[in-house]
Formats: C-alpha cells, sequence, structure tokens
C-alpha cells in the first residue's frame, strides 16, 4: 500500500455546462466520471474515495463495479469545501496523504496519479505535492493528513489553494502534462475533448 488515498470529487452540479450532469456526460463510450475514476482505480493509490452529492444514485450508478468507496456530502451545494471534508473524515487511519481528484479532469492518466505519489514520497511526504505546468499549478493534489485540521476550517466552494498558498511546505512538481489544467467546466468545452 503505497499510503495515500485517493478522494475523487462528484459531488457539484457543474451548473455552468447547463441542465445536463456534467460528470454523467458520455465521452469515449464512458462518462467522464468512470474515466476519473478507472485512472484511480488501476493506480496504486488506495483506497479510492468517491464524494456524491447532487444526483448521487446516477452518478453511484456510472461507476457500477469499480471497487470505490462511497461517501455522501449532503452539504454539496454549499460548495466544494465540504466535498474535500467529506472525503477527509472518510480517509482510513492508514492513509497519510490523500490525492485529489476532479471528477471533470478525464484527461488525468494512471501514470500521472502514479507519478504524483511517488513524488510525493520522493519529496519526504510535504504537507501538499502540487503539479505545475508552465508555472501554473493545477491538479490533481497530494494533501497530507496533516492538512486535515486546516481543510476542516475552510468553506464555500474553495478547493484547498486557500490552505496550500504561502506553505514553504508545499511542493510544486513541474510537468509537461497538459492534462494537469484540462477541466471540463462548458459544453463547449467538452465538445473539444478528444480521448
Amino acid at each position: 500500500m503505497s499510503g495515500v488515498a485517493a478522494i475523487l470529487l462528484a459531488a457539484g452540479r457543474g451548473t455552468r455546462f447547463g441542465e445536463e450532469l456534467k460528470l454523467l456526460a458520455h465521452v469515449g463510450g464512458k462518462a467522464l466520471i468512470r474515466h476519473s475514476a478507472e485512472a484511480a482505480v488501476r493506480s496504486t493509490a488506495d483506497p479510492i474515495i468517491a464524494v456524491t452529492g447532487h444526483r448521487a444514485d446516477a452518478v453511484q450508478a456510472e461507476l457500477t463495479g469499480l471497487p470505490v468507496q462511497f461517501v455522501h456530502n449532503p452539504l454539496f451545494a454549499d460548495g466544494l469545501s465540504t466535498s474535500l471534508k467529506a472525503g477527509f473524515s472518510a480517509l482510513p487511519p492508514e492513509a497519510r496523504a490523500a490525492v485529489i481528484l476532479l471528477g471533470d479532469m478525464p484527461l488525468v492518466t494512471t501514470g500521472l496519479i502514479n507519478a504524483l505519489v511517488a513524488g510525493w514520497h520522493e519529496s519526504a511526504e510535504p504537507a501538499a505535492l502540487v503539479p505545475t505546468l508552465n508555472g501554473r499549478r493545477g491538479n490533481p493534489v497530494v494533501i497530507s493528513r496533516a492538512l486535515q485540521p486546516a481543510i476542516e476550517g475552510l468553506s464555500g466552494d474553495a478547493g484547498a489553494g486557500p490552505v496550500l498558498r504561502g506553505r514553504p511546505d508545499v511542493v510544486e512538481w513541474p510537468t509537461a502534462d497538459r492534462a494537469v489544467i484540462q477541466d471540463i467546466d462548458t459544453k463547449e468545452e467538452f465538445g473539444k475533448l478528444r480521448l
């Protein structure tokens, strides 16, 4: 076991995408959320914890057959911070960190997840390891369990950014992989997606 779990954030409404729930939109024969989940399942991260909220039953149905633990976030409408908290609260005792996966980033591969987990270990298990592309921070991020109290203090639609900003114990991990900055927010972006 790598000591690093995966928290797959799959609770949001994705309102900029329109009426259809973006995580359930199909590309390459699979829902966006399943692409993200399958990459996680094949990785060294363990366990895989999917945080559901909006249309939880439909999201779970798309992940049928995968070894994924589900945690429902009843406060999902209050923003991303509530899903991060729900995911961290579900971590098993042996997990020293979690790689935070966004359900709308289907270009993130198993190889990228494994490289981030390995990078976190090789960097002496810092507070967080953040991928960067040309100096721009992206996702997924590996976050140490030591930051859980700070994450509990988040509110609203903020991810972990406010907790990580300005910390000397956050390691930036340069990569040439554009997947770290390519999330899908709109139908137009989805239409350009090539898997």
